[in-house]
């Protein structure tokens, strides 16, 4: 079975911010946690990330997204969506 994990990404960013987002949602799919990200608006000031992974490796994948946030200072741009 398949589990969605959504996350919440501030639009105004650095140059800085975005290379590492971007390197974020690659790494995701280069790992193998996911084929696919679909981005939608949220509003003037976030887009959502989502994408689906399977059951059994949703937390090590989260764990991976929240050791990344932590590493690359990305806590004020990138969130978990519940």
């Amino acid at each position: 079975m398949e589990k969605a994990i959504k996350l919440k990404i501030r639009k105004d960013v650095s140059g800085r911010q975005q290379f590492d987002i971007i390197k974020l949602k690659g790494s995701l799919i280069s790992k193998g946690y996911t084929e696919i990200i679909h981005i939608l608006d949220q509003d003037d000031e976030f887009h959502i990330n989502s994408f689906a992974t399977r059951d059994e490796i949703k937390n090590e994948v989260q764990d991976y997204i929240s050791s990344f946030i932590s590493k690359e200072n990305l806590a004020d741009t990138v969130s978990f969506v519940k």
